[in-house]
């Protein structure tokens, strides 16, 4: 008989600081002024572009963001330097995405009626880590006292449903007999605040996911994983070039094109129909479609991309109850943002509602699960 797998309980932890789309502008169109005095006369010769100025207002409109939350607020803001001010820890200290991804977990274990004692996997899965090795999910593993086995993954902003597939398949393969999923996102020192179209994109945030066999779990609100699907597709319009080979490169590894950069309006139009065709394929496999689907978790990363997608799925405009936002205060969060909406909101669902979560970003990558309530 087959192994029935679910998630049993969602953990998210969210920053202290939040920034303001005003205050991020503030900062921004200061630099902006400042830069173009500086660079005035190669300006005037055509050798340096001019910084564009921007506004909360246009910032809004090219996203539905209005805040984000940071990790480390400070030196953000800060005209002279353009970047969070994160102090170093020595090796014999938490890491700082460890302390993050452990806020987030200890929150899904509690939900899930768990302790260390009922995990046997960690998996650390998100868009950028801080370090190569050792693996942030070993750290964690350690600190939270779970016996077993972590390991980490990267695959930007499809990472956190990619690692919930993985702990599918672990525990209907009968491999491990609870795997904490864990998506901290410490995006901010990756973001390009010098950048007038991608400095607002990004906010920092942890999620948790404790996924076990569904004979197992005692949590009030219980998920069966129907099914998963996921596909990849190489594309260079989301890219983040930043890594140890610039070093060898003789390049600066600060650069802009080493941050975070994209090609906004063809990953619209490119991802913006692979995302409805897959989540179509999907239902297809179940014999549904979009009027048996009661909650759509869709990953958080632009406004307009999620309209489009959610009415070419549904015929209409959804509700906000129907597919809910939370990039409006968290912006985009990397692979976090669909389990944000997940955990803010699957409370009120009731058994037998199907739900589908579901990712799609860099790569380009795109990762679903449909999900029951129990």
């Amino acid at each position: 008989m087959a192994t029935s797998v679910v998630m049993s309980g969602s953990g998210l932890w969210t920053p202290s600081h939040s920034i303001s789309n005003e205050e991020l502008v503030q900062a921004y169109n200061a630099y902006a002024e400042q830069f173009n005095t500086d660079n005035s006369a190669a300006i005037e010769r055509g050798e340096v572009s001019a910084k564009p100025f921007s506004s909360a207002e246009f910032i809004e409109k090219a996203s539905g963001i209005r805040s984000r939350f940071a990790y480390v607020k400070e030196g953000i803001l800060d005209i002279n330097r353009m970047r969070p001010s994160i102090a170093p820890r020595l090796d014999t200290e938490l890491s700082d995405q460890a302390e993050m991804a452990i806020y987030a977990a200890k929150k899904a274990l509690e939900a899930a009626n768990k302790t260390a004692a009922d995990i046997d996997v960690v998996i650390v899965s998100c868009a950028y880590t801080q370090r190569s090795y050792p693996a942030l999910a070993i750290e964690v593993q350690d600190a939270l006292g779970i016996k077993g086995f972590g390991f980490d993954m990267l695959v930007a902003c499809s990472a956190a449903t990619f690692a919930l597939h993985r702990a599918y398949e672990m525990i209907a393969a009968g491999t491990a007999k609870g795997v904490l999923v864990i998506n901290p996102e410490l995006t901010s020192p990756q973001v390009n605040y010098c950048d007038r179209d991608s400095h607002f994109i990004f906010g920092d945030v942890a999620t948790a996911m404790v996924v076990e066999a569904a004979e197992t779990a005692n949590a009030e609100h219980v998920y069966e994983i129907m099914s998963t699907k996921a596909v990849t597709s190489y594309s260079n319009n989301i890219r983040s070039n930043f890594g140890y080979v610039s070093r060898a490169n003789d390049t600066n590894p600060f650069a802009g094109d080493m941050l975070f950069h994209q090609e906004g309006r063809k990953v619209f139009k490119e991802v913006c129909p692979m995302a409805v065709e897959h989540i179509s394929e999907h239902l297809q496999r179940h014999s549904l479609d979009s009027t048996h689907i009661k909650r759509w978790w869709l990953h958080q990363a632009n406004i307009n991309m999620n309209t489009l997608i959610s009415r070419k799925l549904l015929g209409r405009e959804p509700s906000i109850e129907e597919a809910p936002i939370v990039l409006d205060s968290y912006a985009n969060t990397a692979s976090a943002g669909s389990i944000i909406a997940f955990s803010l909101h699957h409370q009120d669902l009731v058994s037998g509602d199907i739900g589908l979560l579901c990712s799609f970003g860099a790569g380009y990558s795109i990762g679903s699960l449909l999900l029951k309530k129990r």
